[in-house]
């Protein structure tokens, strides 16, 4: 009988990362102490690597934002992805490298792995002749931002065919249950805990104080109309950002649909952790003001 030679691992590393270099050795250890590197690979948006499809964990190196583009430039894969935090808040990519190591019998053997799939957001761009194209996707938010020269824009919603309100303001922001502590929370949306089956519409300063943020099923296709839109020519325009990190110019006559993407990605929670202990430690969620000492009035 064969020894258990634990799970294949697929290395991707931020290099940009300072500390990088070290950590990665510290992983690289860990990971063969228990398991199997199948190699070690770069962040970005370079073609896959073969070995990647032998992978039963990938292990991303770097910070949130680092793994929400490596979710993206995995998610056909159907292989789960485990972030190490090298940023500064670490709310997706929740385990550190001591807490790796920790845990590497487990994480890297053959031990239970608490999994979280996640939906993912498909973006499409409609033509003026009704054409479809696919833009990309996105684990945390699509944006539509006004864009140089930064005039009010308006945007015409629909939900799943039933025409809804005109938004005028500085654009719009249709984020997913995960993302909805990211920009949305920023602009004022609520927090909607990543288990919850649902899109969060939030607007970017509006101009109206009746627009208020609304969660949706994720089921629900969003189409926004281009109503009116900035175009400054070579320096930019109005423009859809997926998580920060994709963008596209939009150009008069063309439509935004935004639906739930036919793939997930699927994270490793990390077992000593808490959703709640994280809203409250590294969000700081529902923290009274600080009151400087006792002062007499």
């Amino acid at each position: 009988m064969m020894a258990d030679t634990g799970r294949s691992v697929l290395l991707v590393v931020n290099r940009d990362k300072p500390e990088a270099e070290p950590v990665t050795h510290r992983l690289v250890d860990a990971i063969t102490a228990h398991g199997t590197l199948l190699g070690q690979i770069d962040a970005g948006n370079g073609s896959l690597p073969e070995i990647a499809e032998d992978a039963d964990l990938i292990v991303v190196l770097g910070g949130d934002g680092t793994l929400l583009g490596e979710g993206r430039r995995f998610a056909g894969l159907d292989v789960p992805l485990l972030g190490v935090n090298l940023g500064r808040l670490g709310f997706l990519a929740e385990f550190d490298v001591g807490e790796v190591e920790q845990q590497a019998a487990v994480l890297f053997g053959s031990g239970p792995l608490v999994r979280r799939d996640m939906p993912m957001l498909c973006a499409e761009m409609i033509e003026p002749d009704g054409t479809a194209r696919m833009v990309g996707i996105a684990m945390n938010e699509a944006v539509i931002t006004a864009g140089p020269p930064y005039r009010v824009i308006e945007l015409s919603i629909s939900i799943d065919g039933s025409i809804g309100p005109v938004v005028r303001g500085d654009g719009l922001i249709l984020s997913t249950a995960l993302g909805s502590t990211a920009y949305t929370v920023s602009a004022g949306g609520p927090i909607v805990h990543p288990g919850t089956d649902a899109f969060v519409i939030t607007p970017i300063a509006a101009h109206s104080l009746a627009f208020r943020p609304i969660v949706i099923p994720a089921s629900c296709t969003v189409e926004l109309d281009l109503v009116r839109l900035n175009d400054d020519g070579r320096s930019g325009g109005t423009t859809l950002v997926l998580d920060g990190q994709n963008h596209e110019r939009i150009y008069a006559g063309q439509r935004v649909r935004l639906r739930r993407h036919n793939k997930s990605i699927t994270l490793i929670d990390n077992p000593n952790g808490s959703y709640w202990r994280t809203l409250i430690d590294k969000l700081h969620w529902a923290k009274p003001p600080a009151i400087s000492g006792d002062r007499q009035a």
